[in-house]
């Protein structure tokens, strides 16, 4: 997945609640001690971590040095919803259309209130759209995993900021091998024909759509920079440590995040 989102009606959640072991007294006729379970726990395949503490960061699977379980259908459109309707994406939506409105720039709405309003429309639409074929339906039709898994500070600097860049192209299949990230690239370019159906005339054009594209891929690389190596700058200057703090880790192991298998 290209950092973009989609629709769906399930919305993750997670808690994570335990309880100690305690065992049953016996009983004068004799009764064989119970057990109650030593804890309950939901957790979410989601990495509900923020980086900066505002911009969303769902798609991440911080710690691939496990085994890491695939996202079933159910939870790709989960995903693609949570991203879609994250508020820090919803008030990006909002800046790009402030930006757009001024000299009456691509999409070509016109000026005033209402051609604002048919703007930020756009620029949810162009969001979700992208997020609906790419981690939806995309990601379910080719079992594809719209996740970004993280090579961790097991390797250099520079080995690791090819990886994320190289992530752009190369998905991870729900089996766990690589392959060409064809729901990623493709949803992109689904969500970008789309928008001819609610663009104006005059901004269906080819260059139009081209510029779309870089600016698509030039966000998924510094997405995917951004959860490669937060983590890390998170640890070094904020002090916070990684074990525990994300939901997603309980579903893996416990202990700091080292590699990547892809």
């Amino acid at each position: 997945m290209i950092r973009l989102a989609h629709v769906a009606p399930v919305v993750a959640f997670c808690a994570v609640m335990g309880c100690g072991a305690q065992t049953l007294a016996p009983t004068d006729s004799a009764e064989v001690p119970q057990a109650l379970p030593l804890s309950v726990a939901v957790v979410s395949p989601l990495n509900e971590n923020r980086i900066f503490g505002v911009i969303p960061d769902y798609q991440t699977v911080t710690d691939s040095t496990g085994s890491v379980k695939p996202l079933t259908p159910g939870q790709k459109w989960t995903l693609a919803l949570k991203e879609t309707v994250d508020p820090f994406n919803v008030l990006n939506a909002a800046m790009g259309a402030a930006f757009s409105q001024r000299g009456n720039q691509t999409p070509k709405y016109g000026e005033g209130d209402a051609a604002y309003g048919r703007r930020f429309g756009a620029a949810l639409a162009d969001f979700g759209t992208q997020n609906f074929f790419s981690a939806g339906v995309l990601a379910i039709l080719l079992h594809q995993d719209p996740r970004y898994y993280r090579k961790g500070p097991g390797t250099g600097v520079a080995k690791r900021a090819i990886y994320s860049v190289s992530r752009l192209a190369i998905a991870r299949q729900d089996s766990g091998v690589s392959a060409f990230n064809a729901s990623g690239i493709g949803g992109m370019m689904l969500g970008i024909a789309a928008s001819n159906l609610y663009y104006p005339a005059v901004s269906v054009r080819g260059s139009v759509m081209a510029c779309r594209v870089s600016t698509s891929l030039t966000g998924g690389i510094i997405g995917n920079l951004m959860s490669e190596f937060w983590p890390d700058l998170q640890k070094r200057f904020f002090h916070r440590r990684h074990s525990g703090t994300s939901p997603q880790s309980s579903q893996l192991r416990p202990g700091l995040d080292t590699g990547s298998h892809d």
